[in-house]
């Protein structure tokens, strides 16, 4: 059978199971567009805004799901306006396929009008890229980039057709697309034997979760590894509901912004056990000094990842999944009773906590959990009102936290929350925004509204960048340089204008009235809860600290007293 360019990537896409793609239409791309438009009953396309919006919105729908999230974009600035988006998906290995337009083959490489070496541009924030310059490659090229973003270690693949490519004609025939299997790397029963004989001699265990568990799949099986393993367990930012946030055993974020009893009890801990987790600077703090105590084992599907940043005493590496259940077949039952219960005395000790007045981040975080009943799907931007999420929000499920945690992406929150949106449509979808970041892609409201989507933009309105000025008021002796958005613009007229609901909310009793109307009106609502400017996060530990000197606002003031 004889398809055009165009009609393979359809046909490609449809092979790959795809119902949704995310993009921008340009002269380039016009080809594809076209095929979009008569196959629109079977894969629907989501006009963004912004092309970084549909790169952030491929990304949401692809954490919430598991699934490869799709965008398009055509040649020359359309194609640019997804670096951002790409590189996102890249430090946080997200599965995404990105399907850009260039100019014709024979205007490559002559400054053509909208012509980009996106490939080259991509190079570094890719698993791999590809530009098919003959129409008889597409097929297979598009095949084998659905593959290398959802084998192994996942993350994002970009592919560039030129425009002539999409038009000229080639013989193609459908295939069947086998399940990629996650990982061809043979766990070594020898690693397993080594990670238990550890195991089995610890005293004071405490296991630390990051993405690579969400990643995987591996809830259950964590759940019964600690069970056997009878450790305390922390998470990383990424690693999110992969172990239950309600559980006894469990003790909040580790790192910066992490709990004084996570931070503390791996600092006190003599067996470190690593699941999915690549030890980021924001977790361990002072390197020299993180888990001297303790020996480490890592377990992690990406062998790159083992002694990069933290050496460690032995790893495991394969899938996560299939690791904690092999572990698991062979682990005795622990018991680390007495340990267990000096945890638990420090989280009696050290309980998060805030103010009990005014309106403030902590409290909505605590609303929100409250009137969705645990069962929402939270999106953030970067910033304080991220690490607020992270802490007062109970994550009992994995993919329900989406956030932008390796490259600290502002303005990711409101593309990734429409991708969550079309994704999971019988779920509630809330983005928790700083009014820094809402700024920077406040535009895809008009998306959100455009498709009716019901989801939730809660505006965290300090009317400053927060975290920055957080820092220039700790360690920058209060220079609040360019960090003051006090300009009188009103979202809330904003949201109106762009086709939402918009509401505002000064106190407590506003927010929870406002919040609860917008869980009930159908479309996109923005709420905009004014906080105080000089509102922080606590705990933290400062820049080059060990993470065993965590701080609250309490221990700085006691300390000047």
């Amino acid at each position: 059978m004889q398809l055009t360019g165009a009609e393979i990537i359809i046909e490609c896409l449809k092979e790959q199971g795809v119902d949704t793609v995310f993009g921008y239409p340009g002269g380039a791309i016009l080809n594809v567009y076209d095929e979009l438009y008569k196959h629109s009953d079977e894969i629907r396309h989501i006009l963004t805004s912004h092309e970084q919006g549909a790169s952030h919105a491929a990304d949401g729908y692809a954490r919430s799901t598991g699934k490869v999230g799709v965008c398009l974009a055509t040649s020359g600035p359309g194609a640019t306006n997804l670096v951002t988006g790409i590189a996102t998906a890249y430090m946080d290995s997200v599965p995404m396929v990105a399907i850009t337009c260039n100019v014709g083959v024979s205007l490559l490489g002559k400054d053509s009008f909208q012509e980009i070496d996106i490939t080259g541009v991509t190079m570094p924030i890719t698993k791999h890229n590809f530009i098919v310059k003959d129409v008889s490659d597409l097929a297979a090229t598009i095949r084998r980039a659905f593959s290398i973003a959802k084998k192994g270690r996942p993350g994002p693949v970009l592919v560039d057709v030129p425009k002539d490519v999409t038009a000229n004609k080639t013989d193609y025939e459908s295939v069947t697309i086998e399940q990629t299997p996650r990982s061809a790397h043979p766990i070594s029963e020898k690693e397993i034997e080594t990670a238990i004989s550890y195991m089995k001699k610890a005293k004071k265990p405490y296991i630390f979760v990051g993405g690579g568990a969400v990643i995987s799949g591996a809830s259950e099986e964590l759940k019964r590894f600690v069970s056997l393993m009878q450790a305390p367990v922390c998470d990383s930012l990424m690693g999110k509901g992969a172990f239950d946030g309600t559980d006894p055993l469990y003790t909040g974020m580790l790192g910066m912004h992490g709990t004084k009893v996570s931070n503390f009890g791996v600092s006190e801990c003599d067996l470190l056990v690593v699941v999915g987790a690549r030890f980021s600077d924001r977790v361990i703090g002072n390197a020299n000094k993180f888990a001297r105590k303790a020996k480490i084992i890592q377990i992690d599907i990406d062998a790159a990842e083992v002694n990069k940043n933290i050496p460690v005493t032995a790893s495991v590496i394969g899938d996560a999944k299939e690791i904690l259940s092999k572990l698991n077949d062979q682990l005795e039952q622990q018991d680390h009773s007495e340990w267990l219960e000096y945890i638990a005395g420090l989280k009696e000790k050290y309980p998060l906590k805030y103010a009990d007045t005014g309106l403030s981040g902590p409290y909505m975080m605590e609303q929100i959990y409250k009137q969705t009943k645990g069962d929402a799907i939270i999106v953030t931007e970067v910033g304080q009102h991220q690490m607020w999420a992270a802490q007062y929000y109970k994550y009992s499920k994995p993919r329900t936290l989406l956030t932008s945690g390796g490259l600290g992406t502002m303005g990711y929150g409101l593309g990734a929350a429409i991708g969550a949106q079309v994704a999971n449509p019988d779920k509630q979808v809330v983005n928790f925004a700083g009014d820094g970041c809402f700024r920077m892609n406040m535009n895809e409201i008009a998306t959100a509204a455009r498709q009716k989507l019901p989801l939730i933009e809660v505006i965290v309105n300090n009317h400053v960048l927060g975290m920055v000025r957080q820092w220039q008021d700790l360690f920058y002796n209060q220079h609040y340089s360019a960090t003051v958005l006090d300009d009188g613009v009103d979202y809330v007229k904003l949201a109106e204008a762009m086709g939402a609901t918009g509401l505002r909310a000064t106190t407590r009793e506003e927010f929870d009235e406002a919040f609860a109307k917008a869980l009930a009106t159908p479309g996109p609502v923005v709420i905009d809860a004014i906080i105080d400017c000089d509102d922080k996060v606590w705990p933290m530990v400062a820049p080059g600290a060990p993470i065993s000197e965590a701080f609250t606002g309490e221990d700085l003031k006691n300390k000047t007293n």
